[in-house]
């Protein structure tokens, strides 16, 4: 399984990332923590943006408030919606974030379904949330839920040889993808000193 971790400012982006792909059925909300759920599997985007609104105060000094987790299981792991609910809740108690607002979505967008967690890392009095080796800690929680529930372990690949580059082909279609992609392999595989080297690759 592999865990990633994005800190940000935008609540209402990560909501609504997630809120239109349920609501456009490629997905559903599995479960939530004090945030509204009419247990329906979709999501009402303003309820729950005043759900965590509520939690949290007007002011607060912490820039990026806003955590966007996603787990990813090997494709070969087969889980059910109960088990996914247990690992992510099981992933948040032990990261401490197990009593903020969160809601957990399942994608099922593509041939591998994985989750989406979206919470905030301010308590009630606008203080951070403990943020100390934060994916240190991920990583440590990923190892110990691969074993209790018997996934595949997330193996460190060499993104050159898993991922080659390749020209961005417009008659394919999803542009925006293809050049997110090649972007990242460029920032991952080479090293650039300027800008000028940065245009060249």
């Amino acid at each position: 399984m592999v865990a990633k971790i994005s800190v940000g400012k935008s609540l209402y982006g990560a909501l609504a990332y997630n809120g239109e792909k349920i609501n456009e059925a490629k997905g559903r909300l599995l479960t939530t923590n004090r945030i509204y759920n009419d247990g329906t599997g979709t999501v009402d985007i303003r309820k729950a943006m005043e759900g965590f609104l509520a939690c949290m105060p007007e002011h607060t000094r912490v820039e990026k408030p806003v955590l966007h987790i996603s787990l990813n299981p090997y494709p070969d792991d087969v889980l059910t919606d109960t088990e996914l609910q247990d690992i992510a809740r099981e992933y948040l108690e032990k990261l401490g974030y197990g009593d903020q607002p969160y809601l957990v979505f399942k994608h099922e967008d593509i041939n591998r379904h994985h989750l989406h967690i979206v919470t905030i890392n301010v308590d009630e009095k606008g203080r951070r949330l403990n943020q100390d080796f934060l994916f240190r800690r991920s990583d440590r929680i990923r190892r110990e839920l691969e074993r209790k529930y018997g996934l595949h372990p997330a193996e460190r690949k060499n993104p050159r040889l898993e991922n080659p580059l390749r020209k961005v082909d417009a008659s394919v279609g999803d542009m925006k993808r293809q050049v997110g992609n090649t972007v990242k392999a460029l920032n991952g595989q080479y090293r650039f000193q300027t800008m000028g080297e940065y245009r060249a690759l």
